[in-house]
């Protein structure tokens, strides 16, 4: 059995990470706005009444530019462009509204961005005031927001928590001044903290704490340094990505591409930072996410009712995600659809009475299996799959699964597949063995980051 820095360096190759399948490049884009209104009557039907809907709200608008950032946002610190953007939003529900024809129940709300903190609390009491008073909240609905520490007040942190709010995710990356100058994102411990704690005094149960490893000057002292001051406010949930560098289409990163960490260091940041939050008592929920063993997303794990989607994981067991704004992408279990990436276009579209749809995928009967298969490996580790399935699986991804069996990562039959806790840090390029529309274009290249 090779060794696990081994086996990271041969599996730290470009993978999907699987908040969609057929993940977006593979889609098939066979989506017209009057098949994807079929599809939402349909998804509503099915599932709106047990389930709920649950909405991601794209808010795209940043008052300065963090240049490690791959998010589709827009720098500006015109904040009159506020009230048009939280207008157009309130008009694309209602034209969700329509198509549900009842009032429909939530599960959750996620406001992303950008930074959903560049708009105002009176600003965005406007856009959910509208969406809470034409809906219904289930009882156990998941409301949560992404905040950046430098600008999340007491006033934001309020009026969303009188809204039903109650988790929120700092992005604080990397607590290390020179690291970030290189990401022009300065935020001091200070500010941290007073958000943080600001947060727990309104009553928020959630914070989570967004970290990245392999960012420009990074090594083991800086990690170790910033984990130290993490430990301090002792976030709910921690995510540790890896940064994905890609300035081919985010040309900000070249600005710090010598400072990068090389591989090697890459890995050994990846090591260190999983062997220090294990010894800080959190443990792994699946792909880059951490948690203490009484929050609800550990405990959705080991309940084995974790699910997965575009907003990451979730314990919200929904199978229709609308997503509202420019950019954002809807997934109602038969089909997936992305808005237009351009707010302009995206509010003339609204504004001329249709939706914004700019592509899509409709789901077939084979994806929806592979789709099931890979969640199920995201999520719980394990997945039972039928001989049919088996069978459409290609002579070298079956040898590939027989290595990944032979290295300690998985075992498996022609029912059941298991991943080994060894097998964790491979989940991505476990699930690509099975990932049918990427084997069926083998000869294509895709811009996916590196699975470690």
């Amino acid at each position: 059995m090779k060794s696990q820095p081994t086996l990271l360096q041969k599996y730290n190759v470009p993978a999907p990470r699987y908040t969609s399948y057929p993940t977006v490049p593979l889609w098939a884009d066979d989506m017209q706005e009057s098949n994807w209104k079929e599809l939402v009557r349909i998804a509503y039907q099915d599932f709106g009444e047990d389930e709920g809907v649950t909405l991601y709200i794209h808010l795209p608008y940043c008052e300065s530019l963090c240049t490690y950032c791959g998010c589709n946002k827009r720098i500006t610190k015109n904040h009159a462009v506020e009230t048009p953007y939280i207008e157009t939003i309130i008009k694309e529900w209602h034209a969700y509204l329509q198509l549900f024809g009842t009032c429909p129940k939530l599960a959750g709300i996620h406001l992303g961005g950008g930074t959903p903190t560049f708009f105002s609390p009176e600003s965005l009491q406007q856009m959910l005031g509208y969406i809470l008073g034409t809906s219904e909240l289930m009882q156990h609905a998941a409301l949560s927001f992404e905040g950046h520490p430098n600008n999340t007040t007491r006033a934001h942190l309020q009026t969303l928590f009188d809204l039903g709010f109650r988790r929120v995710s700092y992005g604080i990356q990397d607590f290390n001044l020179d690291v970030q100058k290189a990401i022009h994102r300065i935020q001091p411990f200070e500010k941290v903290k007073e958000a943080t704690d600001i947060a727990r005094e309104i009553g928020y149960e959630s914070v989570n704490f967004d970290l990245i490893y392999g960012l420009p000057h990074q090594n083991i002292a800086t990690i170790e340094d910033t984990f130290a001051k993490v430990a301090e406010l002792r976030p709910d949930r921690i995510a540790y990505y890896s940064y994905a560098h890609l300035p081919s289409a985010f040309p900000a990163q070249k600005s710090f591409e010598q400072y990068l960490p090389k591989e090697t260091e890459k890995r050994a940041l990846y090591e260190k930072g999983k062997e220090i939050l294990a010894s800080m008592g959190y443990l792994e929920v699946g792909m880059d996410h951490f948690a203490l063993d009484d929050d609800p997303l550990y405990q959705a794990k080991i309940n084995k009712t974790l699910h997965r989607n575009f907003m990451g994981y979730t314990t919200s067991p929904s199978k229709i995600l609308i997503g509202l704004g420019n950019s954002a992408i809807s997934d109602v279990y038969y089909g997936y659809a992305q808005n237009v990436k351009g707010i302009n276009e995206y509010k003339e579209d609204i504004q001329q009475g249709g939706l914004a749809i700019n592509r899509g995928h409709a789901m077939t009967a084979e994806d929806i299996a592979t789709r099931n298969l890979i969640l199920d490996l995201i999520c719980n580790q394990s997945a039972q799959w039928n001989y049919d399935f088996f069978e459409k699986i290609s002579a070298d991804n079956l040898a590939q699964l027989q290595v990944f069996q032979s290295e300690g990562l998985l075992q498996f039959d022609q029912g059941e597949i298991q991943i080994k806790d060894a097998g964790l840090p491979f989940v991505r390029n476990i699930c690509t063995t099975f990932d049918l529309r990427m084997q069926a274009k083998q000869d294509q290249q895709f811009g996916f980051s590196k699975a470690i």
